[in-house]
């Protein structure tokens, strides 16, 4: 609209110059004079604004090269809430892997079509599976999936009438996951009229799980929340892939800090997102002993923080089965035979002598390698006898013969060589007080603990996981540990896999160099990115099938629940795809297929961190050195 210039306020305005009679005030009456025509120029033609609206620029991609190309548009609209405008929807089909992550290791074929469809006509077709406990197993499961792909539809999506069929297959009966569990699956997207097919054929439901996890990666949305979303999916794909490695894992220690319940499954709902499958749990440390378990409920009582930052044992068997839903075993590590002293200071007053020695014992650097320092006394049957009760309870929740985790690490044995009730039975059985004397000790604690824990589970085959120590060292680790019963998780020293290996060892690998993700938030160590992650190489060994995999690690001392997901996440999935996938490739050419990973698990409800700037995310390759 033009302005309307009222007549007799023009000559109010000039009398008042003319009066003033300043050269200021002559160049402001030219001034409301030239404004004056203007107004009645305009006033004559009728203009009413500019001849044309300045058009919006929108966000648009393209797939060239095998790149989402970044690039703005004139529209009339605000925003592009076309197929093209979602660089989600483009990275689906872009390149050979499109944003699959881990990538598939036999065969990938993804087309460049994509096809709309709704939550509400997806239909399972479990009638090929091989039996009735894997259609429940797949019932639990593709309710995960279906509500993950409700978490792209935030706040909602139209609903679309093309039906989706998803078929799964399965030959062998249902178990329990375990380092033998073959892993591998076969999926095919095609469309025909109104439908669209999928078909998911595997040996086991764990192949199949990870089938419709990849069937999630092949879904994304387009459009916007006023808009309201639409869902597509790549409709011509067809993939074959099984995991290189068995063990790929996850470490929480729930021992420094306390983790609720509902944070511990949001890191197993990542994990199975990433294809992970082992979530070893550090459940018990010096400092706290939170697990509420029936026949020891005194370890709680005296080693919990508070009542209110206990696990139940109810809710450690729920647990159990969520993860087992999504694909991922937990293997619980009750450290011993140090890392232990709250939770177990309260033998004596029961009649039951010190099970722990050096519990808060001070100054802590004579004692233990961080206050509050605490070992398990060995030479007492007592401990031997609780410990027994602890495995028996949580042997009731394990799958039957499933891994468990013993610690092992890091025993100081000046603690022990200043406990006088063990000095002087060293000396009453001749054992020297030197250090051969200690390692024995050391080694003849866990026959006995081993031996209580066969005693409990009722055979003498389960895998049972330590740390690395001065007892694991390749030089004499076979005159203390037997390779038929003890597995090593390597944390230190990068030639210590291959050379355990050597000896017929089965080997995890944790080094705490790469894997340690609470590195670099205390002094001196040194923060690992995602990509140094990624790019650290699986050593190559004698004898492959000894060596398991690996994990990362998250110790709490310095990160409680405010933290600890932008703290292990997107990084621990740097190290999903090495382990399912063993890329020659390294972290450059895996950027883009990250990132979107990255903003899956936000989609989840992750805090996961960022790792490069949101211009960088949105324009694929500008940003690679």
């Amino acid at each position: 609209m033009y302005m309307h210039f009222n007549q007799s306020i023009l000559t109010d305005i000039i009398h008042t110059i003319l009066r003033r009679k300043t050269m200021a005030g002559c160049a402001l009456m030219a001034g409301v004079m030239l404004l004056y025509l203007l107004v009645h120029r305009n006033a004559a033609s009728g203009y009413d604004g500019p001849a044309e609206q300045t058009p919006y620029f929108v966000k648009s991609y393209k797939c060239i090269n095998n790149t989402c190309i970044f690039r703005k548009v004139p529209s009339t609209e605000k925003e592009n809430n076309g197929l093209d405008g979602s660089i989600d929807v483009c990275r689906l089909t872009c390149g050979r892997y499109g944003s699959l992550w881990p990538k598939p290791t036999v065969d990938t074929t993804i087309g460049k079509s994509v096809i709309e469809f709704g939550i509400d006509n997806v239909k399972f077709d479990t009638s090929k599976m091989a039996d009735q406990l894997s259609r429940e197993y797949m019932s639990e499961a593709s309710q995960v999936f279906i509500s993950s792909l409700k978490t792209l539809c935030i706040p909602n999506c139209v609903s679309n009438a093309i039906t989706s069929i998803i078929s799964i297959t399965t030959s062998n009966p249902f178990d329990y996951i375990k380092l033998t569990t073959n892993e591998s699956y076969s999926l095919k997207i095609n469309t025909e009229g109104n439908s669209l097919f999928i078909n998911i054929e595997a040996k086991t439901v764990y192949g199949a799980r990870n089938g419709l996890e990849t069937l999630r990666q092949l879904v994304a949305t387009y459009g916007s929340s006023l808009s309201e979303k639409k869902l597509v999916m790549a409709s011509d794909v067809q993939i074959s892939d099984r995991p290189m490695y068995a063990y790929r894992g996850f470490m929480l220690d729930t021992a420094r800090h306390y983790f609720p319940m509902s944070t511990i499954k949001r890191h197993i709902d990542a994990m199975a997102h990433s294809k992970l499958n082992v979530f070893h749990w550090h459940a018990t440390d010096s400092h706290s002993f939170p697990l509420d378990l029936p026949s020891a409920p005194l370890m709680s009582k005296y080693g919990a923080y508070s009542p209110d930052e206990k696990y139940s044992f109810q809710e450690i068997k729920d647990l159990l089965r969520y993860a087992l839903v999504r694909g991922v075993r937990i293997i619980i590590e009750i450290d011993s035979p140090a890392h232990a002293g709250n939770g177990w200071q309260w033998g004596k007053e029961f009649g039951f002598g010190d099970m722990a020695v050096c519990v808060d014992k001070g100054p802590w650097r004579k004692y233990c390698v961080q206050p509050p320092c605490g070992q398990l006394n060995p030479i007492n049957t007592n401990t031997y006898k609780w410990l027994g009760k602890i495995y028996k309870d949580l042997i009731k929740l394990l799958p039957k013969g499933e891994a468990f985790h013993m610690g092992g690490d890091e025993v100081a044995l000046n603690c022990w060589n200043t406990t006088t009730e063990i000095t002087d039975w060293m000396k009453y059985n001749n054992l020297s007080l030197d250090e051969e004397g200690y390692l024995n000790l050391w080694s003849q604690f866990h026959t006995n603990s081993l031996t209580e824990y066969d005693k409990e589970v009722g055979d003498d085959n389960s895998d049972i996981i330590v740390w690395s120590s001065g007892l694991t060292e390749p030089e004499i680790i076979e005159k203390y540990l037997d390779k038929k019963r003890f597995t090593v998780e390597a944390w230190e020293g990068s030639n210590i896999p291959v050379e355990l290996v050597k000896l017929g060892y089965k080997v995890i690998i944790a080094l705490k160099d790469v894997y340690y993700l609470d590195h670099g938030f205390w002094y001196p160590t040194n923060y690992h990115t995602w990509k140094q992650i990624y790019d650290n190489r699986i050593p190559k060994v004698d004898n492959p099938n000894l060596l398991l995999g690996a994990e990362t690690c998250m110790w709490s001392e310095y990160v409680d629940d405010n933290a600890v997901d932008s703290k292990v996440w997107p990084r621990a999935a740097a190290l999903a795809e090495r382990l399912w996938s063993n890329p020659t490739t390294n972290a450059q050419s895996a950027e883009y297929r990250f990132l979107q990973h990255r903003e899956r698990l936000v989609s989840l409800g992750l805090k996961a961190d960022t790792v490069t700037p949101e211009w960088c995310y949105f324009h694929e390759g500008m940003c690679t050195l």
